[in-house]
């Protein structure tokens, strides 16, 4: 996944029947969650049994369309819903490795500061 120009990633909370292909989940975007398809962001999909993810990226002339099955598990997706929800990369990858989004056992973010 291309993520050096990514913005933000995008959650679709609830779930989202994922036989749609690129073409349907860029109308989700565009119709749903009134969002551009064709941003720098990630559009991220989950199923109803909380096991498989889609996420859609444009990038120059295409879009990408990754897709993560689980073999065991479940995703920690936010409740039902037909919103979106912004999220950082940080979040992101908590959620695709099996964490919940609102990580309380991350360290915080450390600010720069000047050192004399």
């Amino acid at each position: 996944m291309n993520t050096s120009s990514v913005q933000k990633a995008y959650l679709a909370c609830g779930s989202t029947d994922l036989r749609k292909s690129i073409d349907g989940l860029a109308v989700l975007v565009k119709e749903e969650f009134k969002l551009d398809p064709f941003s720098t962001c990630l559009f991220v999909f989950c199923n109803r049994a909380r096991d498989k993810i889609k996420i859609l990226q444009w990038e120059h002339n295409g879009f990408w369309l990754y897709y993560r099955r689980l073999e065991r598990g479940k995703f920690k997706w936010p409740a039902d819903s037909s919103e979106s929800m912004s999220i950082t990369y940080r979040e992101l990858r908590w959620l695709l490795d099996g964490l919940p989004i609102n990580q309380k056992q991350a360290h915080a973010e450390v600010k720069a500061r000047t050192i004399l």
